[in-house]
Formats: structure tokens, C-alpha cells, sequence
């Protein structure tokens, strides 16, 4: 391997790691809700592990597309999908294209008892960017919350040549199972869900393969 896909795994572990304060995540969720009147339903967009565990009661769920962002591989997890010293990667709506997801409406009574600790889920270290923002259904637009990635956040990752990228996902175990578990399964609530996603549909398929052995020296 040469060393221009080499570079970001071998260096994945000296990037700054830093997990928000209680203070940071708090005034984040507020800076989002300020502009919320008190009781209003809201919208959540979900594109990852959000479709299959929400952790959240919600009203009504519907398919949606979000325009100007996709769904990638693109952001270093050290704690649930990996850790400092053998780092994982999760799903961010990175920049272009489009990204069919599911939106979710929570009862504005709810609000205050779901969102810290969807704050503490998604915010915990500050790398995506709270926006609310048009989401396409077939019921017509909603606008919703999308935790967006943060490009200027240190953990985030352009796009890694396949087999870097499959590598990295196969050898990585965070505090909530495997990275490969992570992205199988991801790809797996979609499907359910009725939403095609060709390339995570294809590295799913290339992680349950079997895998050659290292050859002996």
C-alpha cells in the first residue's frame, strides 16, 4: 500500500480527541431551540443508527430526502464504534448529492425530555452541526433538525480508498460492539426501511466476506 492511502489510519490516533463538557452539549441544545415556541412537535432527520435504535417515542414517521448532503463514512468514532488507539468510523451527512432517511415528529411535549439525551448521543464531541432544514416526503416538506457533519471538526475523514476503508471498519470494537456490526446493520435498517443505498449496500456485502489470512513470514 502506498503511502497516500496509508497516511490517514496510521495517523488516525494522533488526531485531537476531545469529548464535550455537560456545559458545551447544554448551551449547543439551546443555541438549536431557540428559536422553538414551547409545545411545537418537531421534526428529527435520521440517516444512520437513528432509523434503527431512536431512542426517542415519536408521532408519525416518514420517509424523506435531505438534498445537498449524503450519507458517508466520514467521521472517526474512538469511543462507541472504536476507541483513541484503534478508532472506528460512523456515518455523517457529509457535503453533496442527496440522502434518503427517514424524519421523525416528536410531540413538542416531549422536547424537553428526549432532546439532552439525543444531545448527548449525537453531540458528544461536537462534530456535527445542529441545522434545521427542508426534508422532502411524499407528504409534502417538513423542516427538521439534521445533525450535519462539521468538516472543521479533527475527526472528520474525506472519503478512504475501499480497501483502507474496509480495513479500518473490520478491525475496529467500541464501547457498543463492532464497527462492522455498526455498518451491517445500518445497511440492514434501510433496507427494511425501503431506502436503496448502492454504496453502503456494497461495503456491507464486502464485510461479510470471508477474509484472506495475513500470509506467514
Amino acid at each position: 500500500m502506498n503511502s497516500s492511502t496509508s497516511t490517514p489510519a496510521l495517523n488516525a490516533h494522533s488526531i485531537p480527541f476531545r469529548l464535550w463538557t455537560p456545559e458545551e452539549r447544554r448551551a449547543s441544545l439551546e443555541e438549536a431551540l431557540r428559536h422553538w415556541r414551547e409545545g411545537e412537535d418537531v421534526w428529527v432527520y435520521a440517516y444512520g443508527s437513528l432509523i434503527w435504535r431512536p431512542d426517542f417515542e415519536y408521532q408519525e414517521r416518514r420517509l424523506a430526502t435531505l438534498h445537498g448532503h449524503h450519507r458517508a463514512l466520514c467521521l472517526w468514532s474512538r469511543v462507541n464504534r472504536g476507541t483513541p488507539e484503534c478508532p472506528g468510523l460512523v456515518f455523517g451527512l457529509d457535503r453533496g448529492g442527496s440522502c434518503r432517511g427517514m424524519v421523525y415528529r416528536l410531540s413538542g411535549q416531549a422536547v424537553p425530555d428526549y432532546f439532552p439525551a439525543l444531545w448527548d448521543r449525537e453531540m458528544s464531541t461536537g462534530a456535527y452541526l445542529p441545522r434545521w432544514v427542508n426534508c422532502a416526503t411524499d407528504q409534502g416538506t417538513v423542516r427538521a433538525l439534521v445533525f450535519i457533519m462539521n468538516r472543521d471538526n479533527p475527526a472528520y475523514i474525506r472519503a478512504l480508498p475501499e480497501p483502507e476503508l474496509l480495513a479500518i471498519i473490520r478491525r475496529a470494537t467500541g464501547s457498543r460492539g463492532p464497527c462492522t456490526e455498526y455498518v451491517i446493520q445500518t445497511a440492514q435498517a434501510l433496507r427494511a426501511a425501503g431506502i436503496r443505498d448502492a454504496r453502503l449496500e456494497h461495503i456491507a456485502r464486502r464485510l461479510q466476506e470471508p477474509v484472506d489470512p495475513l500470509p506467514e513470514n
